[in-house]
């Protein structure tokens, strides 16, 4: 093999080959487009492989699958319980360390501190 036959191959045939077989995976796994619409894109990337595959991939809608936004919404609100302060005393010591870090002006942390004791802010 000469350096040109390594190149071809590495450099353009193999990307072009992983980019036509991750385009056919994506339209198996996209619930968003009904089954003829699959169909019709499989034949066009099958049948043109290169020229079918820019298309598909220029129009195709940006989305997830219902596995990846069911996943999604699990770590968000797992990142959510993790995170966020379950009980009065550590949203104030919370609210006390923005504010002393001076993320807080002194009305936004009055304003804060009311919300969460549950009462109105003092003028």
């Amino acid at each position: 093999m000469n350096f040109w036959d390594v190149f071809w191959l590495l450099l353009i045939f193999i990307p072009l080959l992983m980019i036509w077989g991750f385009a056919l995976v994506d339209i198996f796994r996209r619930d968003d487009i009904s089954g003829w619409m699959k169909a019709l894109w499989i034949v066009a990337v099958i049948l043109m492989p290169f020229l079918g595959t820019l298309i598909y991939l220029i129009f195709r809608q940006p989305g997830a699958t219902a596995m990846e936004r069911t996943q999604m919404d699990e770590a968000s609100r797992d990142f959510v319980q993790k995170y966020a302060p379950d009980n009065t005393a550590q949203q104030l010591s919370t609210l006390s360390d923005l504010h002393d870090r001076g993320k807080l002006t002194d009305d936004e942390f009055a304003t804060e501190k009311a919300r969460v004791l549950g009462s109105q802010p003092s003028a």
